[in-house]
């Protein structure tokens, strides 16, 4: 059993910065490939990244270039540093343990963490 919280989320201007982390809890972390995902609203749930156990990481190509995943086992923690914001951006962004590096998802989800990109 592992238990998400994400955190880090906020409204931001085109073009600026946000690092989102998630803080798992429960049991072995580190064999966990973490997985992020967003959601805005009226659309369907996508994969955005997905770092391994390994620290292979993997891109969605709407990202790339841009975000940033990675993971710090000591701390039990994925973050996901996010530059060069676009209003399109903007969604509801969910952690994942489990996510595989074609971006299917794992059994455990955090609550979700808003971000707003807007002038």
């Amino acid at each position: 059993q592992v238990q998400l919280v994400e955190s880090g989320g906020g409204l931001v201007q085109p073009g600026g910065s946000l690092r989102l982390s998630c803080a798992a809890s429960g049991s072995r972390f580190s064999i966990y490939a973490m997985g992020w995902y967003r959601q805005a609203p009226g659309k369907q749930r996508e994969w955005v990244t997905t770092i391994t156990s390994g620290l292979s990481t993997y891109y969605a190509t709407s990202v790339k270039g841009r975000f940033t995943v990675s993971r710090d086992n000591a701390k039990n923690t994925a973050y996901l540093q996010m530059n060069s914001l676009k209003p399109e951006d903007t969604a509801m962004y969910y952690c994942n343990a489990g996510s595989s590096q074609s971006g299917d998802a794992g059994t455990y989800w955090g609550q979700g963490t808003q971000v707003t990109v807007s002038s």
